[in-house]
């Protein structure tokens, strides 16, 4: 590029040219897009001055294209259209809940609340393109600081700079075992209980197990008791408690899931205050969809009250 060519051509002067490429005619090229005709001529001018270039041929009758002008119509009107297509997607981008929303949801909330979340979606925000993404909440930690994930449904609380949270609701535990278990059905159990319990848990990396760990440590459970760990999920491991090795701690929205196939199965609620999670929403502090993400979190609460749980949050 030689050293003259300086300026960038406008677009107020890329859309003059694009007219006047068009019309071939001065007047009706400026009536086109509601421009003066002196206007017009001036930013066909200006931009000739800009590129180098002249664009067209005057005559007194009519005006024609330079070939260099035919070439660059073409181009012209390209830029005009991409910048049509930004405007359009800026204004897209504008209107909530429209395009991607990419969420994650760790294992031991997504098989339960998922039908509830993706209702919600379904009736109130049809242009919306939910995509859910199933992980521990470490990796889904750093999808979302990476720009992987938009958001989160998971157990807070995180303690994690950078990370809102949005809180849904608190759910109790329950304590699920086999029959003919001397806690089976029992609506009184004392949290001392856990101290000597055959606890079953999931394995490293699931939340769920380090809050039940807490809870048991609470309860004054030693390091020493015994914690036999052999499950991925929940569905195993109430499987593994039908089967006699133990008994486990469940959320209050897994129970009528995990436990309602097997007949084996038993639950029993402790006394007050009963051991719970609470569950929420994360985003990125300052995220841009942040209003967004609020009135979503809003909407859910108000989906979620016909579960087993205690909806908190704004206006709660």
């Amino acid at each position: 590029m030689s050293a003259r060519r300086v300026k960038q051509p406008s677009l107020s002067q890329l859309r003059a040219f694009a007219a006047v490429a068009e019309h071939l005619h001065f007047r009706d090229a400026a009536a086109a897009i509601g421009m003066s005709q002196p206007a017009l001529s001036g930013a066909v001018s200006a931009l000739e001055e800009a590129l180098g270039v002249q664009l067209l041929e005057r005559t007194t009758r009519k005006v024609l294209l330079s070939p260099a002008g035919e070439r660059l119509a073409a181009r012209a009107r390209a830029v005009l259209d991409a910048v049509s297509e930004l405007m359009e997607e800026a204004e897209a981008a504008q209107a909530p809940f429209t395009g991607v929303l990419r969420l994650g949801v760790i294992p031991t909330v997504a098989p339960y609340l998922l039908p509830t979340v993706l209702g919600l979606v379904h009736e109130r925000y049809p242009e919306l393109d939910l995509q859910v993404h199933e992980e521990q909440t470490s990796s889904l930690l750093e999808g979302l600081a990476a720009g992987r994930l938009d958001l989160l449904l998971l157990a807070v609380p995180l303690g994690v700079p950078g990370v809102t949270e949005l809180p849904l609701f608190d759910e109790d535990f329950v304590l699920v075992t086999p029959q003919g278990h001397p806690l089976a059905g029992r609506s009184d159990i004392p949290r001392e209980a856990l101290k000597e319990l055959n606890l079953l848990l999931l394995d490293e990396g699931h939340c769920l197990r380090d809050q039940a760990l807490d809870i048991c440590r609470e309860a004054g459970r030693t390091e020493g008791a015994p914690v036999t760990t052999t499950a991925a999920g929940l569905s195993t491991l109430v499987q593994l408690v039908a089967g006699g090795l133990g008994v486990t701690l469940l959320p209050r929205t897994a129970v009528k899931v995990e436990t309602a196939r097997n007949t084996a199965l038993f639950t029993g609620c402790f006394t007050d205050p009963a051991p719970t999670r609470q569950v929420a929403l994360a985003m990125r502090t300052g995220a841009a969809r942040q209003a967004e993400f609020e009135e979503l979190a809003g909407a859910l609460r108000g989906a979620m009250k016909r579960l087993p749980v205690r909806v908190v949050g704004a206006g709660h």
